[in-house]
């Protein structure tokens, strides 16, 4: 192994205090890195081992190593897991490369084929890091002797009176705390996220100083194992029978035109629809078992309800259901891209839900919903994956 390129004054104080807060652990702990090979997970296994702490990176191949050579700005693939282990062996520090492939296709990409088939539009991003990241690679860590694992997220972990707690980060532009709502209270003791009050200008200044071949590469852009942004592809491989034509119905009953398979639509969806009435049509539903693709007005995109499964609850109190019945106050965000809206927790068709102070549109089955605290608009309470719409009747 070579020796570390770090030397003395590489850094401002600033960054590595962050650092040493964001973790909290005595130097000298180990601590396992996830590092994908971009320049946040790079800089942050750079950040802690400049901080004293022994640093061990675990790089996690996903996918055909192959097939990922040939696909840039994704993460985990053929280029970036080189580009790991290239910065690890420039910072002195141990790493590894786990295969993940085999579990990675049950638990993440075969799981995104089968949401299109029901309807759904999946988040893959979220079950990557509820399972093999968050799950497997957590038991990983502790095998290997850490005291906590760190990753290059853009959240915040604070110590509230009752335990760690999920904020969002520092640069609203950076933050991904959508995409973490599925972190348990028991990973949160765990996780470590020395980025998250940090703007992305400083990590990479960071990486600049260090020296690390990675300063600028591009970020990702895509879900990782779909080449080229055409979700479509990937379906259509593993699940063939999703690209069976169907009717196109409009919300009053008529018949509008054929589709080439549901799985080619999402909630929200006015591009490609190839029918006209007059007024601009958008999908509202997808019923996969009819194979229908309902269309209507945009107004029809309005949902004052969802209902949500496979929760997680992370604030007060014992679980989201006890929320439900106190008819908790919120705020649901229901995209990555959309701010957090006003709402109450309370049973919707009974299953745990959340009824909005005012419609919000395009919500689709499957996406996230992560709920967020008003009285502190930063911490994150939990959520859950949105299983239906519903006209409160409450």
């Amino acid at each position: 192994m070579n020796a570390p390129v770090l030397s003395a004054g590489t850094l401002s104080d600033g960054l590595i205090a962050a650092a040493r807060e964001a973790v909290r652990l005595p130097a000298g702990t180990r601590i396992v890195a996830a590092m994908s090979g971009g320049v946040d997970s790079t800089v942050t296994a750079a950040l802690l081992a400049k901080a004293g702490y022994d640093v061990v990176g675990v790089t996690l191949q996903l996918y055909d190593h192959g097939a990922a050579i040939q696909k840039k700005g994704a993460c985990c693939a053929g280029q970036d897991i080189h580009d790991a282990r290239t910065a690890a062996e420039s910072l002195g520090i141990a790493h590894y490369v786990l295969d993940y492939e085999s579990r990675f296709r049950v638990e993440v990409i075969e799981e995104f084929a089968d949401a299109y088939l029901r309807g759904e539009t999946p988040i893959p991003c979220v079950r990557c890091n509820q399972t093999v990241k968050f799950r497997d690679l957590l038991d990983v860590a502790r095998d290997l002797g850490a005291e906590a694992m760190a990753t290059g997220h853009y959240v915040r972990r604070e110590v509230g009176p009752v335990g760690p707690e999920l904020h969002r980060a520092v640069d609203p532009a950076r933050d991904q705390s959508y995409f973490l709502f599925a972190t348990t209270a028991e990973q949160l003791e765990y996780l470590r996220f020395p980025l998250g009050g940090l703007p992305k200008p400083a990590v990479r200044a960071a990486a600049a100083e260090l020296g690390l071949a990675v300063a600028e590469k591009p970020d990702s852009q895509d879900i990782c194992f779909v080449p080229e942004g055409r979700y479509t592809t990937v379906i259509d491989r593993l699940r063939p029978h999703g690209a069976e034509p169907g009717d196109i119905v409009h919300l009053d009953g008529r018949t509008l035109g054929r589709h080439e398979g549901v799985t080619r639509y999402t909630i929200g969806q006015r591009r490609g629809l190839n029918v006209a009435v007059g007024d601009p049509l958008f999908v509202v539903r997808i019923d996969a078992d009819a194979r229908q693709v309902i269309v209507g007005p945009r107004e029809a995109l309005l949902t004052h309800a969802l209902s949500l499964k496979e929760t997680n609850w992370i604030g007060e109190g014992t679980s989201i259901e006890a929320a439900c019945g106190v008819a908790r106050r919120v705020l649901a965000r229901v995209r990555s891209t959309r701010e957090p809206a006003p709402g109450r927790l309370t049973l919707v068709d009974g299953h745990p839900g959340v009824v909005f102070d005012a419609p919000e549109e395009g919500v689709a089955p499957g996406q996230a919903c992560a709920l967020y605290a008003p009285e502190a608009q930063s911490r994150v309470l939990g959520g859950g994956f949105i299983a239906g719409t519903a006209r409160a009747n409450l």
